[in-house]
């Protein structure tokens, strides 16, 4: 009988596992499309980019405010995306 409790341990170990494993990979991919966005507005026509170089763009764009934005943006993504999920 103890081994079936380290089974049912595990089990639910591992589901903790995959549970933070896939917030994790929702909210980084998130925040992976802000930032992405934001480079590619600093080269767009109206962006200063495309006169001031990649590396001042990647600066211009990688802030605390930006930063906090994303995290809040990536966390709200993750729970519309959770309800959707539940939802269908």
């Amino acid at each position: 009988m103890e081994n079936t409790g380290k089974n049912i341990n595990n089990r639910q170990s591992s589901s903790i596992k995959t549970t933070i494993y896939r917030i994790l990979i929702e909210v980084g991919f998130i925040i992976f499309l802000f930032y992405a966005n934001l480079l590619m507005g600093e080269f767009s026509r109206t962006g200063q980019g495309m006169n001031n170089g990649l590396m001042w763009a990647i600066n211009n764009i990688f802030t605390a405010s930006n930063f906090l934005i994303a995290i809040i943006a990536a966390l709200i993504g993750h729970l519309v995306f959770g309800y959707i999920r539940k939802k269908l």
